[in-house]
C-alpha cells in the first residue's frame, strides 16, 4: 500500500521572495486558482504581517480557493504575526498557522542574541497562543540542518507538548546532503512517533548546492509525510525544492518510494508557464519537467532509438505533465532515421537509397549553417529536389511582411504563398506580433489559439529563435512551431506559420 505525501506549495510566499517575482493581488489569485486545479493539498499564501498588501492578498486567496484547499501563512514567533495570519486565513475551510523560529547556534546566538532556553520558550509560548486561535499549528525549526540535534529535538518535544500538530524541518540554507538529511529525518521520525504519532513530519529544502530535490526525496524515504515545494523551484537565492521534480520522481519511481500524491500532473506545464508569465522569470531550457527542452531530442542516436520505441530514451510520457508529445529537433547531429522520419512526416517520399543519401548530405550542410532545421527548411530543401509526392498538402510560405507599430493601432500586412497561389491581407492587433498572427489566421482560414509564445536571442544576440504552441478548435490538438531569424517579428511569424503547417500535415491515416 502506497503512502500519501501531503504537498504544500509555497510559491506565493517563499517563491515571491525572489527579486523581480513580486505579484499583485489579482495575479496571486489567478495563480492560486491554478494551484487549486493542480490539486496541491496546501497553499502557503504569504507573510501577512509583512505588509497590508500581503495581508489583503492572503485574505482574498483564503476566500477564493479556501473552500477546497488548505490555506496557511507564515508568522514569526510573536503575537502580532500570529494574529495577522489568523485574521487573514480564518475564513478558509481548513486553515492552519505556520510559525517559524531558528534552532541553529548561529540563529540563536547571532540572530536573536538570546540563550537557547529563552528561544525555546519563545516557540512554546507562540504555539500555545496560536492554539487558542486555530486547532492546527505548524512549527518550523529554521536552519534545522545546521542545528545541534539534541537541542533541535528538545525544541520539537516542547512545541509538540504545547500543541503543534505539524513539525517542519527546514534545510534553510541548502547545507544538507541527502544521506545526512535522510538520517536526520529518520531519527526525528522515530522519536516523534513515540512522542505523538498523530503529529505530521514535514520538510522544506533549499537548493544552494543543487540538492533540494534529492534531500526532499531522501526525507520522504526516511518517513517525512509532508513536503514544501515551489513551482519551477522558485525561491530565495538558488531556490526551493521543485514541486514538479519531486512529484514526477514519486510517480515514475513509485515502486521504489512506495508513495503517491494527489497532484494532477497534467497541470504541471500549465502551472509552470503561468508562473513564468506572471513573474516574467524564465526557467532554464534544460530544466527537468518544465524546461522547453525537457522532452526535446536532437542527438541522432537518441532520435533513432525514440523512433523505434519511445521508452528507449523517455522515462515518462510528456503528455503526463501536460506537455506536447516528444519533439525531435533536427541538427547536424541528427541521424538518417530522424531525417527520414521528418521528411516523410511532411508528406514526401524519401526516394531510393542514392537519392536519399544525396538529400541527407544537403540537409547536413544546411544544418551546419543554421544550427537547427525546421519544417519549412525541409519543405524547401526537398521540394527543390523533386516533385512533391505522396501528399496533396501544400504548406504556407511567408513571402513578405510589413508591420507598423506604436501606441496607435499596430498593424501588419502579410503575403503568403501556397504552391502557385499568392495570398495578401492586413490586420491590426495589440502589438506587431499579434497583428501578424491575426493576418496569418485570416489568410489561412485556420482558427488557431496561441497557447504559448517565447522568443529568445541566440548567437550572442545576432539571431532570435521563436517557439509557439497553438491549439486548433477543429480537432482540439496542440501543435508546436519553431523558427529562427535575425528579425524577431519574422522569427515569430515563421514559428506561428510552422505551427499551422504542422496542423495541416497532421492528417488522419486513410
Amino acid at each position: 500500500m502506497t503512502r500519501n505525501i501531503i504537498v504544500l506549495d509555497t510559491t506565493l510566499r517563499d517563491g515571491e521572495q525572489v527579486p523581480g517575482a513580486k505579484m499583485n493581488v489579482y495575479q496571486k489569485l489567478e495563480f492560486a486558482q491554478q494551484l487549486k486545479r493542480l490539486h496541491v493539498d496546501i497553499i502557503e499564501a504569504g507573510f501577512p504581517a509583512s505588509s497590508a498588501g500581503d495581508f489583503h492578498s492572503v485574505q482574498q486567496i483564503a476566500r477564493t480557493v479556501g473552500d477546497s484547499v488548505s490555506i496557511t501563512a507564515l508568522a514569526r514567533a510573536v503575537k502580532a504575526d500570529i494574529d495577522a495570519v489568523y485574521e487573514s486565513i480564518k475564513l478558509a475551510q481548513d486553515p492552519f498557522i505556520h510559525i517559524v523560529l531558528g534552532t541553529s547556534n548561529v540563529h540563536v546566538e547571532k540572530k536573536f542574541n538570546r540563550s537557547k532556553d529563552a528561544v525555546l520558550q519563545m516557540g512554546v509560548d507562540a504555539v500555545k497562543y496560536a492554539k487558542t486561535l486555530l486547532p492546527q499549528v505548524q512549527y518550523s525549526t529554521e536552519d534545522a540542518s545546521r542545528s545541534d540535534f539534541e537541542y533541535l529535538w528538545r525544541t520539537i518535544e516542547a512545541v509538540v507538548k504545547a500543541g503543534a500538530t505539524i513539525i517542519n524541518i527546514p534545510d534553510t540554507v541548502g547545507y544538507a546532503v541527502p544521506e545526512e538529511f535522510g538520517e536526520l529525518i529518520r531519527k526525528i521520525n522515530e522519536r516523534l512517533k513515540n512522542l505523538n504519532d498523530k503529529v505530521v513530519l514535514s520538510v522544506h529544502c533549499h537548493n544552494d548546492l543543487g540538492l533540494a530535490t534529492a534531500n526532499t526525496l531522501s526525507a520522504i524515504k526516511n518517513g517525512a509525510d509532508k513536503i514544501e515545494c515551489t513551482i519551477n523551484g522558485l525561491g530565495e537565492r538558488a531556490g526551493n525544492t521543485s514541486l514538479e521534480e519531486v512529484i514526477m520522481a514519486l510517480k515514475v519511481r513509485e515502486n521504489f518510494y512506495q508513495c503517491s500524491t494527489r497532484v494532477e500532473t497534467k497541470e504541471l506545464i500549465r502551472t509552470a508557464r503561468l508562473l513564468t508569465y506572471l513573474t516574467g522569470l524564465d526557467v532554464q531550457v534544460n530544466k527537468a519537467i518544465t524546461g522547453d527542452n525537457a522532452f526535446a531530442h536532437s542527438s541522432g542516436i537518441h532520435q533513432d532509438g525514440l523512433l523505434k520505441d519511445r521508452n528507449v530514451y523517455e522515462i515518462m510520457d510528456p503528455r503526463d505533465v501536460g506537455a506536447e508529445s516528444m519533439e525531435l529537433v533536427l541538427t547536424a547531429r541528427s541521424g538518417r532515421h530522424a531525417f527520414r522520419h521528418a521528411v516523410e512526416k511532411l508528406g514526401f517520399e524519401t526516394g531510393d537509397s542514392e537519392q536519399f543519401e544525396a538529400l541527407f548530405q544537403k540537409f547536413l550542410a544546411l544544418a551546419d549553417l543554421k544550427k537547427e532545421v525546421y519544417d519549412h527548411d525541409l519543405f524547401y530543401l526537398v521540394n527543390g529536389e523533386r516533385e512533391q509526392a505522396a501528399s496533396s498538402a501544400v504548406l504556407y510560405e511567408l513571402a513578405a511582411f510589413h508591420v507598423v507599430t506604436g501606441s496607435v493601432q499596430p498593424s501588419a500586412t502579410i503575403e503568403l504563398k501556397r504552391g502557385e497561389q499568392s495570398l495578401k491581407g492586413s490586420a491590426t492587433g495589440d502589438g506587431p506580433v499579434d497583428a501578424v498572427y491575426s493576418a496569418i489566421k485570416q489568410l489561412t482560414g485556420i482558427h488557431a489559439d496561441l497557447k504559448h509564445y517565447k522568443i529568445n536571442s541566440i548567437s550572442r544576440g545576432q539571431e532570435a529563435i521563436g517557439r509557439v504552441s497553438i491549439g486548433l478548435e477543429a480537432n482540439g490538438k496542440h501543435y508546436v512551431g519553431r523558427a529562427m531569424d535575425t528579425d524577431i517579428v519574422k522569427a515569430s511569424a515563421l514559428a506561428f506559420l510552422n505551427g499551422i503547417n504542422a496542423a495541416l500535415l497532421d492528417r488522419e491515416p486513410q
